[in-house]
């Protein structure tokens, strides 16, 4: 049993972090490091094992990854085509289709280095293992955790709904994007003033783009006004130019009316962890909620998401990247 207690040891860890607050990227970097330490603890049992258990182990730990990767390669190529056919051919846009297309030549690449039979080949093929398997570990713990994040029930009445802003279509008009977090702020407000608790304000934070006639911000009230939301219902946070300072300016307006005040902060789902990482940075008081998003935007979508996390952490993952290589160099000089 002692190969489970590192996986017991990161468990603990994960739990302690996601208590003292379930907004860190650690929470989801302990997370991927208890499946694998359990994954390893699970292999040490097979000796031992009935053979029917034991093939069924080492298929969870090593087939169904394997073929589960070169299933996503295809998913993520097919779902490229979709997003070209439907948004158009924007580098975001062709996100998802690259990252198929470079799992299929990696690969490819490593398959065929293999049969070289050169030692400085065999260097190189094990350098871009590692170096792919930390990036990828890293965006298996952020989807993961993205995952468990995006199903957290916030308790109590909240003070305000804050709804991050984003482009406007025409220079006015809402798009069924942004649509959608306004109709999960609204669901809020409405919920919390049904079971009898306090009228939650709903902030609408944007500022007015380069080509936008209005802010955001009043675009968004307008919507909600609409739709039947009463006017004093609504706060507006209309200087914001990127999500830091919708976080920044809300908390403001909010600390301005009530120094303790509860929020939640709305945006899409596929958004909602790294904007509750920011939320942190910030010193908002409150979690981060998602609306729904059409399916085939989230693959892409979500890639976006997890390189934007990890450049802002590219100090450590820079320097991870970095010793990979430098280690993987070595060994082709040394041979």
């Amino acid at each position: 049993m002692l190969a489970f207690v590192p996986a017991a040891l990161f468990l603990v860890l994960f739990g302690v972090s996601v208590r003292e607050d379930r907004r860190l990227f650690r929470n989801a970097v302990y997370l991927g490091l208890t499946l694998i330490f359990l994954s390893i603890g699970l292999l040490t049992l097979v000796p031992g094992l009935p053979h029917d258990l034991a093939t069924v182990i080492v298929a969870l730990v090593f087939l169904i990854p394997s073929l589960g990767t070169v299933a996503l390669s295809v998913f993520l190529i097919g779902n490229g085509l979709t997003m070209v056919r439907k948004e158009g051919r924007s580098p975001g846009n062709l996100l998802s289709f690259t990252a198929g297309a470079g799992i299929i030549a990696l690969i490819l690449f490593v398959l065929t280095v293999a049969n070289q039979g050169s030692a400085v080949w065999d260097a190189v093929a094990v350098g871009v293992v590692f170096l792919t398997g930390y990036v990828s570990f890293l965006f298996l713990c952020f989807l993961a955790y993205a995952f468990l994040y995006g199903r957290i029930k916030v308790r109590g009445d909240v003070d305000y709904v804050v709804m991050l802003g984003s482009g406007l279509i025409g220079g006015d008009r809402v798009p069924p994007l942004l649509a959608s977090r306004l109709r999960k702020g609204r669901a809020i407000h409405d919920a919390q003033i049904a079971r009898g608790g306090r009228v939650p304000l709903l902030l609408t934070s944007g500022g007015r783009g380069n080509d936008e006639k209005v802010a955001e911000a009043r675009a968004m009230a307008d919507w909600l006004i609409a739709e039947g939301v009463p006017e004093q219902h609504l706060r507006l946070e209309d200087r914001s130019r990127t999500t830091e300072e919708n976080l920044q300016f809300s908390r403001t307006v909010m600390e301005a009316d009530d120094p303790s005040y509860r929020c939640v902060v709305v945006t899409n789902n596929f958004h909602a962890f790294r904007a509750a990482m920011m939320a942190r940075k910030a010193g908002v008081n409150g979690q981060v909620l998602g609306s729904p998003t059409a399916k085939y935007f989230w693959p892409s979508a979500t890639i976006r998401e997890f390189v934007a996390v990890f450049w802002e952490h590219r100090a450590v993952n820079l320097g991870i990247c970095g010793s990979i290589v430098a280690l993987s160099v070595a060994m082709a000089l040394s041979v």
